[in-house]
């Protein structure tokens, strides 16, 4: 991703992080299925380490893997959601961080999570994305993968009343697990679920469970 998509995006999250608290931050509780699969994530990781979540907002997903046991690790590019991150999860440690080029050491986090996080990355620049994941796993470790469904690419000028400048890139899951595997995961199991009424963006929605090999 060139710099300056690197910083419409940034900036982007940045205008918008105090809404996005508002409107995202408890949304867990209205997804029974987004829980379970955390939940499972959960027990996988149990005891074996650090996990990070990638595109991590303002730390839900953190706070809920938290929550249950797990040491826990969240990075985001917006300064701004890394604020509030902070704010709302003082026990956990957020940092500002590119998923293209992750400050970490090899193998060292026993799982990622990166709830559409991955819907900012260029279709082209997707496999780079998911080997350094790779890069930053242990072996074996696991890998938690949320996107919404589709073919197409969707630009946002203006977001919540404040000015952007956002690409969001939807998959298909066949299409995502094959770049996972082009990136030397394994996949494990690809769950598709239709949109929350009344909750969330109408879209339906794809997660993956992969891992990166022994």
């Amino acid at each position: 991703m060139n710099a300056q998509k690197t910083l419409d995006l940034q900036h982007s999250y940045d205008a918008v992080a105090e809404e996005y608290v508002r409107r995202i931050f408890d949304e867990l509780s209205e997804k029974p299925l987004d829980r379970q699969l955390l939940d499972r994530f959960a027990v996988d990781v149990q005891g074996k380490g650090t996990v990070c979540d990638v595109g991590c907002g303002p730390g839900q997903v953190a706070k809920y893997l938290s929550e249950r046991g797990v040491q826990v690790i969240g990075v985001d590019l917006s300064a701004r959601m890394v604020e509030q991150a902070r704010r709302l999860n003082p026990a956990i440690e957020f940092r500002q961080d590119s998923m293209l080029a992750l400050n970490a050491e090899d193998e060292i986090w026993a799982g990622i999570t990166a709830f559409y996080s991955i819907i900012h990355i260029p279709r082209d620049e997707v496999v780079s994305a998911l080997v350094e994941f790779k890069r930053v796993l242990q072996p074996a470790g696991a890998l938690l993968l949320a996107f919404h469904i589709g073919d197409e690419t969707v630009h946002l000028e203006e977001w919540w009343e404040q000015p952007v400048s956002v690409d969001f890139v939807f998959f298909q899951p066949d299409e995502m697990a094959g770049y996972l595997q082009t990136a030397g995961f394994e996949i494990e199991e690809v769950i598709e679920r239709s949109p929350y009424e009344n909750t969330e963006h109408p879209t339906r929605r794809a997660y993956i469970f992969a891992r990166r090999p022994v």
